[in-house]
């Protein structure tokens, strides 16, 4: 009795051992396999949906592939905003630096040469034309002489007094430079290939650096009839549209100058449109807030508008924001 309880014991053993290792096994199995060990269990549990032929999803409704034509739904929707083509004006211009002026602005010279004896004002003086500003000595060794004066031939105030009193000076040296200061003017020099369209009334947008954030209009009042041969760049001055008391001669002024101007024209954000392989593009909203690609051409354009001449029609919904990730069908949610 004793072998055979012995034996009993040892079989009951051996099978624990057993159970115990294929368990392990097949924990192992499924940790390195898990994708198959999932579709084993799944293919055993999965059973066929009572009423539901032909593969179609329950409740009669066809599952298209993604991507299908016409199925708009399997898109991601794009969020994004929309300006309607409108007629407008647009102007083109270049950007130049250039320095404000005195309008009347003239060196004073003595009529003879001598020793300067005397020099009446400083700069910031205001002086009438005619008035004596300054007296020159021309006398020699064993000649003696009256003194000559030497006289503003404009009215204004002095911006440059480069001399001294008892220096030398001859009959080309600049003894004062005398400005109107009442009237400013902006010089600058604009380069060869935008000459032509420099013209007296042309418009223009000056702002300085001593005003930051302000903008004055200005317009062209005088320009060289020639080119600066060193340069190849033509000098034009500017004339204030009006008067403020805190522009001051000597200042640096950036301009930017219209050099074209378009009216009535269909115009179209700058940030709408997209470069692609050389190509000019643009998303247009449909009724149905589908994108649909559009290649256009361009015109003129400047730093926020641009003109479209030919791919687009007046009240069209052009995409301008949200429109770099998009595809021709894509679905859109309009936002404002």
């Amino acid at each position: 009795m004793k072998k055979a309880a012995s034996r009993v014991v040892t079989v009951v053993i051996v099978l624990v051992i057993l159970a115990l290792a294929l368990l392990i096994g097949l924990n192992v199995y499924s940790m390195l396999y898990p994708a198959e060990a999932a579709s084993q269990g799944g293919a055993q549990r999965a059973q066929p949906v009572q009423g539901n032929t032909g593969g179609r999803p329950p409740g009669g409704a066809v599952a298209a592939p993604p991507g299908a034509p016409g199925n708009a739904g399997t898109r991601t929707v794009s969020t994004v905003r929309v300006t309607e083509v409108v007629t407008g004006t647009i102007e083109n211009s270049v950007v130049i630096n250039g320095d404000v002026l005195a309008a009347s602005q003239v060196s004073i010279y003595p009529n003879v040469g001598g020793k300067l004896t005397q020099l009446r004002y400083r700069v910031g003086d205001w002086v009438e034309r005619g008035q004596v500003v300054a007296a020159v000595d021309p006398s020699r060794p064993g000649e003696e002489y009256s003194e000559s004066p030497v006289l503003s031939t404009i009215s204004g105030t002095v911006l440059s007094a480069p001399l001294n009193q008892g220096e030398t000076v001859s009959a080309a040296t600049v003894v004062y430079v005398i400005g109107d200061l009442a009237n400013l003017v902006v010089e600058t020099f604009v380069p060869e290939r935008f000459s032509n369209a420099a013209r007296r009334g042309l418009g223009a947008l000056v702002s300085l650096e001593a005003l930051p954030g302000e903008i004055f209009p200005a317009t062209v009042s005088e320009l060289s009839p020639v080119l600066d041969p060193a340069s190849r760049t033509l000098r034009i001055r500017l004339r204030f549209n009006s008067r403020d008391s805190r522009v001051r001669a000597g200042m640096f002024a950036t301009v930017s100058l219209v050099t074209n101007t378009r009216r009535d024209v269909p115009v179209i954000p700058r940030e709408a449109v997209i470069n692609t392989y050389g190509s000019w593009i643009v998303f247009v909203v449909d009724d149905r807030n589908i994108a649909r690609r559009r290649v256009i051409t361009l015109g003129l354009e400047n730093e926020t508008l641009i003109e479209v001449l030919d791919g687009l029609e007046l009240g069209d919904r052009v995409v301008s924001a949200g429109q770099n990730f998009l595809s021709d069908g894509d679905p859109v949610r309009i936002v404002d």
